[in-house]
């Protein structure tokens, strides 16, 4: 049975950063740390903030879910402006912004959206290091 973790936020920029803090204290319960944690959390801001500045329906709230499911950790972002999708772009080199789906698609194993009967999904999927307890190796007694 997979773990899931979902909450809402207000579409609000100042609430983005409370929603990055929740994913990285989610992973922390998880014991999911370091470079996979750092690229989560941070793939999770860049979701959410576009979901944020890019929704045009009105008090709108945005839905984070993150999904421990063998080997992959799914990270969703939900709005409810299902017709606007996420479009990378390039930007120039003195753009302030536009760089975050680029970025996604850096850290994450696989990334994409989807347009669901009332909302629309960005979604990215992290590959989980393999543990001793995945492979079936035991490390030998001391």
């Amino acid at each position: 049975m997979p773990e899931t973790e979902t909450f809402r936020i207000p579409k609000h920029r100042r609430h983005v950063p409370g929603a990055r803090q929740r994913v990285s204290k989610t992973l922390a319960d998880w014991g999911i740390t370091d470079e996979l944690a750092d690229d989560v959390t941070l793939s999770a801001n860049e979701l959410v903030t576009n979901a944020v500045a890019h929704c045009q329906v009105t008090h709108a709230q945005v839905k984070v879910t993150l999904t421990l499911r063998e080997p992959y950790l799914f990270l969703e972002v939900h709005d409810p402006d299902r017709d606007r999708l996420p479009k990378p772009c390039d930007p120039g080199p003195d753009a302030e912004g536009g760089r975050g789906l680029t970025l996604v698609r850096l850290l994450a194993h696989g990334w994409g959206h989807a347009q669901l009967p009332h909302t629309k999904c960005v979604w990215a999927r992290f590959m989980l290091p393999e543990r001793p307890e995945r492979t079936g190796h035991v490390p030998a007694a001391l």
